[in-house]
């Protein structure tokens, strides 16, 4: 089992920048290759895909609408993985989640949630205008 731990979230003005950070444990994480990714919530829409990033961070993807903004990266010796907001808009308002998924791939990214296996439980960010 893998627990996976969000921080960083808050409230700030647009333009701002916030870190979030993702804390994973668990017996399997340093033993095999997970694949990470954030994915984000707003009220009253889907949940959404952010970011992800492949078991040894050399490979990243991003959704259009953060592309240039954000950037994901991990730090494996401390099973942590990163995600940095610059110039946040009040649309990125949401909650923030990372997810695990365990891969036999080094090079694996995924976009699609349910390829996912362990959430975190959220951390808010909320950007006034």
């Amino acid at each position: 089992q893998v627990q996976l731990v969000e921080s960083g979230g808050g409230l700030l003005q647009a333009g701002g920048s916030l870190r979030l950070s993702c804390a994973a444990s668990g017996r399997t994480f340093s033993n095999s290759f997970y694949t990470m990714g954030w994915f984000r919530q707003a009220p009253g829409r889907e949940r959404e895909f952010v970011a992800t990033i492949n078991w040894n961070g050399g490979i990243t993807s991003y959704a259009s609408s953060v592309k240039g903004r954000f950037t994901i990266s991990r730090d494996n010796a401390k099973n942590t993985v990163y995600l940095q907001m610059n110039n946040l808009k009040p649309e990125d308002t949401a909650v923030y989640y990372c997810a695990a998924d365990r891969t036999a791939v080094v090079g694996a990214i995924r976009v699609a949630g349910d390829e996912y296996d362990y959430w975190g439980q959220g951390t808010q960010v909320t950007v006034s205008s």
